[in-house]
């Protein structure tokens, strides 16, 4: 198996009120070397369940948490991450968003694209996308491809 999909979902279930059906998942670990996560805002994954509505440094916590969470399904964590984008619905939260998601990576720095703020939709004052990808810890008797 060259792809581990981790925590795998369908839309039809994640979105019932549209017609859909794509199966997605919240990671995937590529040939064991390389991790890509779905953005994540403040939703709580067990439930989906949004979180702290208003709130931008509460919504950057809750994704920070559940990157966290995924990155140590893959056998990673957030020191692994390489490469980060933040996408706010409006300006002013940045601040609380930024100084929240850089208690989480501090001492680590990832490179971040300076392009400006994107929409992530209603409700949502934070990072869909966080921590995109990071190289988990070798695994005994498994290769670094």
């Amino acid at each position: 198996m060259i792809h581990q999909r981790i925590r795998r979902f369908n839309t039809r279930d994640t979105y019932p009120e549209q017609k859909l059906d794509n199966d997605l998942c919240q990671v995937v670990k590529a040939r064991g070397t390389m991790v890509f996560v779905r953005g994540q805002v403040g939703q709580d994954l067990a439930t989906g369940a949004s979180v702290a509505i208003g709130d931008a440094g509460a919504q950057a916590d809750r994704a920070m948490l559940n990157i966290a969470l995924l990155l140590a399904e893959a056998g990673a964590s957030v020191h692994h991450i390489c490469r980060i984008t933040i996408y706010i619905t409006d300006p002013r939260y940045r601040e609380a968003a930024y100084r929240t998601i850089g208690k989480h990576l501090k001492g680590d720095a990832k490179a971040s694209p300076s392009a400006g703020d994107k929409a992530v939709g209603q409700n949502r004052r934070v990072p869909k996308g966080c921590g995109q990808f990071a190289r988990p810890r070798r695994q005994v008797g498994s290769p670094m491809l």
